[in-house]
């Protein structure tokens, strides 16, 4: 017994002695004081306008997701010395007025910062891109798979890059009836003050490729775009997605090729390894500075598809809340109208607690029901307006 005692009193000193022994490890490049500029964008020359959007690199270890490039100056130029002028749009977004451009001629992007750096991207071609022929969707591993045709007859395209916005409706989980009047009264809700039906919206967040370059002819057949579960409320009642179809040169599709595998595809160890990263902007004031980013032009196709809840297996989207009602009382007895003073409740409704129903009999209620804002408002996670192109 002994020798066991000393046993496991030496165990745990050498596990202390381990523990100790650990140092934190913070590599470079998360704390490395990088702050190079990201350029997105493509050149519109199909009369639209052009958006850009300019931002900076940040430190992984700073907390901050999103660094937006103010105050800068954007102008398209074109080999004709053609000039157009881009304006701030706000959060680091720069756009011109609707612009159309004659495509047999090469464009480029000038950009100058704040802090008085000067960037220039190379003249690239303006591609005219086929139209879309077709966004459809397939019924895939219990969800819905959207997916885009194209084709282009001229066989001269080969090089595909796609991204999207996408608008749905939701509900609350609960159909709040029942409204606190100025702080002061329970009333019923008038239909200009409904929280429970909203219009959710998002935008691609990955690098959607494709390229016919190995093929005979120059098609793209169901090209996944987006894969929707059937848990997500995105499908609950009326979906639709608004695809963007951009052709592209063999350098810019293997620039966003490299981008993707670099930023979508790294994280175990039978994944590609990092590569370089080569774009097509350069800071003419210090050509040593990296920036990151490519930038295309030509004309931009775009087609808007709804998909209803009907069209769909009988999924039940999952709400991504814990709800439940609670129930409070009046706290005195007797003849008690619906429009009695909150202060005479228990508990009292506050900002905090959304009115699902009052209940009773007759003319004389006796208390109500309610649950979080979570679950009651729609408005907390989503917009109660109709976007103007809603059908």
């Amino acid at each position: 017994m002994k020798k066991n005692g000393k046993y496991i009193i030496w165990c745990g000193i050498i596990a202390m002695w381990a523990l100790g022994c650990k140092k934190p490890y913070t590599p470079n490049v998360i704390s490395s004081n990088n702050n190079y500029l990201v350029v997105e964008g493509v050149i519109n020359t199909g009369g639209d306008s052009t958006v850009i959007r300019l931002s900076r690199t940040v430190n992984l270890s700073s907390g901050v997701t999103i660094n937006p490039e103010l105050n800068a100056t954007v102008i398209i130029q074109s080999d004709q010395n053609q000039t157009y002028s881009l304006h701030s749009i706000g959060n680091g977004q720069y756009a011109s007025t609707p612009l159309t451009l004659d495509n047999t001629r090469k464009y480029r992007l000038s950009i100058g910062t704040s802090d008085g750096k000067a960037f220039l991207s190379d003249y690239v071609p303006a591609i005219a891109t086929p139209p879309i022929d077709s966004v459809g969707f397939t019924i895939l591993n219990n969800g819905v798979q959207i997916y885009v045709n194209t084709h282009d007859p001229n066989n001269n395209t080969h090089y595909y890059r796609w991204d999207y916005n996408e608008t749905w409706i939701f509900h609350a989980k609960y159909d709040s009836e029942y409204i606190s009047n100025d702080s002061t009264d329970v009333v019923p809700r008038s239909p200009d003050k409904q929280i429970y039906q909203c219009w959710g919206s998002g935008i691609s967040t990955v690098i959607t490729l494709g390229s016919s370059a190995k093929l005979s002819q120059d098609v793209i057949y169901q090209s996944p775009i987006i894969f929707i579960p059937s848990t997500s409320e995105k499908i609950e009642s009326r979906y639709s997605i608004l695809l963007k179809q951009y052709a592209m040169t063999s350098d810019g599709y293997n620039y966003y090729t490299i981008l993707k595998k670099n930023t979508e595809q790294l994280g175990s160890i039978f994944d590609a390894q990092p590569s370089q990263l080569t774009g097509n902007i350069h800071c003419t004031t210090d050509a040593t500075l990296p920036v990151i980013g490519y930038i295309s032009a030509g004309t931009v196709q775009q087609k808007r598809v709804y998909i209803n809840n009907s069209q769909l297996p009988t999924w039940q989207p999952t709400y991504p809340y814990t709800c439940g009602l609670d129930t409070a009382f009046y706290a005195s007895k007797g003849p008690n109208p619906v429009n009695q003073v909150l202060q005479n409740l228990v508990p009292q409704p506050n900002s905090n607690i959304t009115i699902y129903a009052v209940f009773g009999n007759g003319p004389n209620p006796i208390g109500y029901t309610y649950s979080d804002p979570d679950c009651a408002d729609c408005s907390i996670r989503g917009s109660l307006t109709k976007p103007s192109f809603w059908q």
